[in-house]
């Protein structure tokens, strides 16, 4: 990340001809995780495609700036919102016009053809606004925040609720990683129609077993360490699991359960057989699958499971979740176990199957590694490249556009 600034737009060059994208996240660099790095991979798809493209994220401490990052333009706009006390909506109303007022300079600058939101958030909340002042089209990608949320924002925010269905049915285009996804915004949301377009996962970034961090025996769990993540259930089934299983349970990840999951190891007297490894960059994580006897994803609810794709892409053997859309893409028995992690006995059954039987890991890798194939970002970038020129002529109400000029 480099060259802070207070305006401009930087790194903008497009095909004639093609819309100006603004992907409108909830959350961005230095920040990881699946928004993140989904984005991050669709900008850089869009800009090797030569279309002009901008992230516009959350202002969540780094200011609001515009910094150019890996090539993309990344403006961090201020979101508030309005709670439910006196206070709150004060400070809101304090806030709100300058809050705007930075929004509009974003388009302005840039002058986008199509607003892209991803997980819907405050940030959904002004891209909304501002598809309506602007009768810009608006695409939205729901990525599970709906019902994959620890702090569970949409059954707290009735602002939230009504924005999202209010961008539902104004969206010109909608698209979600999963059916289950879908469908969730269908039944609670709204939504008519909707369109899945899966995650991708960076196929250069093979790992190696003999380069990974961890010797010996074990299952390997990656991801942000929240309750819904599920890594609780996991350590739970290690403890029935026995020593006798002969191997050892790794997390990988940082998050807010850090703290109870460790007091859970000890409670379970898991010390000797569960490893806390923190945050490890992209190509350790891919080195630690590839030596993995398992990669489990235990996850109480999962949109989709980027995890899955990395797990074949080095050629671990996946046990995963059912509790999502991962039954929308993994096959179980085929490219992996697919397994309830509610169901103690049932995750703990599925582990023993797949560490006890190395004909079954060698069929699960082979699978994975064939099927991983179908799912790069490229692909993710043209199916959002489709939809973008699909729509860049009338906005969701059917206005003509202005080329993100107010008129």
């Amino acid at each position: 990340m480099a060259g802070t600034q207070s305006h401009g737009t930087l790194g903008a060059a497009s095909v004639e001809g093609r819309p100006r994208i603004a992907l409108v996240s909830s959350s961005f660099a230095p920040h990881v995780g699946g928004v993140e790095e989904h984005v991050r991979q669709v900008a850089h798809e869009l800009r090797s495609d030569g279309w002009a493209v901008e992230v516009w994220s959350v202002d969540r401490g780094t200011g609001p700036v515009v910094r150019l990052v890996e090539g993309t333009t990344v403006r961090y706009l201020p979101t508030p919102l309005p709670t439910g006390s006196l206070g709150g909506v004060a400070r809101f109303v304090r806030a709100l016009p300058d809050a705007w007022r930075r929004w509009r300079r974003a388009s302005r600058e840039f002058r986008p053809d199509v607003i892209h939101v991803h997980c819907f958030g405050p940030n959904g909340v002004y891209a909304l606004a501002l598809s309506r002042r602007l009768r810009l089209p608006l695409a939205v990608t729901s990525h599970g925040e709906t019902v994959a949320d620890d702090n569970a924002v949409f059954e707290r925010s009735a602002v939230l609720r009504t924005a999202l269905r209010r961008a539902l049915r104004r969206a010109a285009a909608v698209t979600a990683p999963s059916t289950f996804v879908l469908d969730e915004l269908r039944r609670d949301h709204g939504l008519s129609g909707g369109d899945v377009v899966p995650n991708g996962v960076d196929l250069s970034l093979v790992g190696d077993a003999d380069r990974s961090p961890f010797a010996g025996r074990y299952l390997l769990a990656v991801g942000r360490l929240g309750r819904v993540k599920g890594f609780d259930l996991l350590v739970e089934a290690m403890a029935g699991l026995g020593a006798d299983a002969g191997v050892r349970l790794v997390i990988v990840g940082d998050g807010p359960e850090l703290e109870r999951l460790r007091a859970l190891v000890a409670e379970l007297g898991l010390a000797d057989r569960v490893e806390f490894a923190g945050r490890l960059d992209p190509a350790a994580v891919a080195d630690a699958m590839a030596g993995a006897v398992s990669v489990v994803v235990p996850s109480r609810i999962e949109a989709f499971g980027i995890v899955a794709l990395e797990a074949w892409r080095s050629g671990a053997p996946l046990v995963m979740t059912d509790r999502g859309g991962a039954g929308g893409f993994v096959r179980d028995g085929v490219d992996g176990v697919l397994v309830d992690p509610l169901d103690g006995a049932a995750l703990r059954a599925a582990i023993v199957a797949v560490v006890g039987d190395e004909r079954l890991r060698a069929d699960l890798v082979a699978a994975g590694r064939l099927r991983v194939a179908e799912f790069t970002w490229a692909r993710v970038a043209r199916a959002y490249e489709e939809r973008y020129e699909a729509v860049s002529g009338t906005s969701g109400d059917g206005a003509r556009v202005a080329g993100g000029v107010e008129r």
